[in-house]
């Protein structure tokens, strides 16, 4: 059976000071093509350092407000990832309250 490879694909714009003014993304298999994003957060292992390696980047007029829900989902969903690749509910659990402490925190759940 053939190998099949699939690509994600992000760009960015940047301004004269390399600060990112526009973000697209495209995952052809998805049928995503040149999507704008305001926000991305990338984790990638490293399994021969045993660290993770991070890029973390958003667009100069990414409102604050949606800053926090893009964090407060970014939470959420780790917590979901955790537990579907540990199996360990009793710490998912526990990151979901902190996920509804972060969100009490900062008034986002009276949106």
């Amino acid at each position: 059976m053939a190998n099949i490879n699939s690509e994600i694909k992000f760009n960015i714009e940047l301004d004269e000071n390399r600060v990112p003014e526009k973000l697209t993304w495209s995952a052809q298999d998805g049928g995503v093509r040149a999507e704008e994003a305001k926000a991305i957060m990338l984790s990638i292992w490293d399994s021969k350092a045993k660290e993770t390696m991070r890029i973390d980047l958003w667009t100069k007029d990414m409102p604050v407000d949606e800053m926090k829900i893009f964090f407060h989902q970014t939470l959420v969903a780790m917590s979901d990832t955790f537990k579907r690749a540990t199996d360990d509910e009793k710490m998912s659990d526990t990151m979901k309250d902190f996920c509804d402490y972060f969100a009490e925190k900062l008034e986002l759940t009276k949106q």
